[in-house]
């Protein structure tokens, strides 16, 4: 994400690709180029934020507590589903973390989790809301990725239909997720933001709703919550 002090210029988002380090640099030269700028104040923050040098390096709950707030003023609760992890997140209604939940040591309940059930099943994740539309969620008992992978394609030699597993897949990890959140004592039917790559997801959205008992919102720019953050952060720190 690209500020001019609080007003949001550009984004831009690529796949590492299973390289960072070349991504990273990839898009501050893109972001140079489109603003003619020479320099910029640089804030690096997720997995892969020690990979470049930066003028301010933060964490990632951080970076989306105040993102959160930028999205959604006052918002007390978030939910991220990242590529990597999953996260609850508690707020004081400012923007500063009090408490949060975390699962960075499976892949099971991530993004990528999401991503690999659905290419075993033949279709993308950019796809999902249009294949589950009208399916009945089949239960997957496995979290573990590759445990689920073998579930899932036993599920397909039953004859079991794809979609009806792909919503199960979406029904367990939001379980898995709402599970965690609970960890946090939130308020009943207090709102929550969804941030990540998942919340672009409807159908996800919906489901998550169901498991947590309380509105699920979303922003157009909630994948771009931690670099918001990071960028919000940054402006009042470096200027």
């Amino acid at each position: 994400m690209l500020f001019a002090k609080d007003q949001l210029v550009d984004r831009y988002l690529i796949p590492t690709a299973g390289n960072p380090r070349k991504a990273m640099t990839e898009v501050v030269e893109y972001f140079k180029e489109q603003s003619g700028l020479t320099k910029v104040k640089l804030v690096t923050t997720g997995y892969g934020r020690k990979l470049i040098p930066a003028d301010l390096v933060m964490t990632e709950i951080t970076c989306h507590g105040k993102g959160a707030e930028y999205l959604l003023p006052g918002v007390t609760q978030v939910i991220d589903i990242g590529g990597q992890d999953c996260k609850a997140i508690q707020l004081n209604g400012k923007g500063n973390v009090t408490e949060f939940s975390m699962n960075d040591r499976c892949a099971a309940g991530t993004g990528r989790f999401v991503e690999v059930m659905m290419r075993t099943l033949g279709e993308e994740i950019t796809d999902i809301d249009r294949f589950v539309q009208v399916a009945t969620p089949i239960t997957i008992n496995s979290m573990c990725t590759v445990f689920a992978e073998s579930e899932v394609i036993s599920l397909i030699s039953k004859g079991e239909e794809r979609a009806d597993i792909a919503l199960g897949v979406l029904h367990s990890i939001a379980q898995r997720i709402s599970s965690q959140y609970s960890k946090l004592r939130p308020k009943r039917g207090e709102r929550i933001l969804f941030t990540g790559g998942l919340s672009k997801s409807t159908a996800f959205t919906s489901v998550l709703a169901q498991y947590v008992a309380a509105p699920v919102l979303t922003d157009e720019l909630s994948q771009f919550a931690g670099a918001i953050g990071a960028a919000q952060i940054g402006i009042k720190k470096l200027y």
